[in-house]
């Protein structure tokens, strides 16, 4: 996903020579990478949450079993 939107923007930036287009394409690329990075930072949540969940789970089976 990363290689595809720099592949994009630097496309975009030989074909551009306009000042004004450029920064433009710059502020893209800069607001599609925080997008990315909270889609990740949100995922790698969601799995902590998932394996706290599964940790107290199993610490409560193994107390039982005792």
């Amino acid at each position: 996903m990363l290689g595809v939107a720099l592949g994009m923007a630097g496309g975009a930036l030989i074909v551009a020579n306009n000042c004004k287009l450029r920064n433009l394409i710059k502020k893209n690329q800069e607001d599609l990478m925080e997008k990315a990075e909270q889609y990740i930072d949100n995922k790698l949540e969601e799995l902590e949450k998932k394996d706290k969940k599964g940790d107290k789970g199993e610490k409560t089976a193994r107390q039982q079993s005792d």
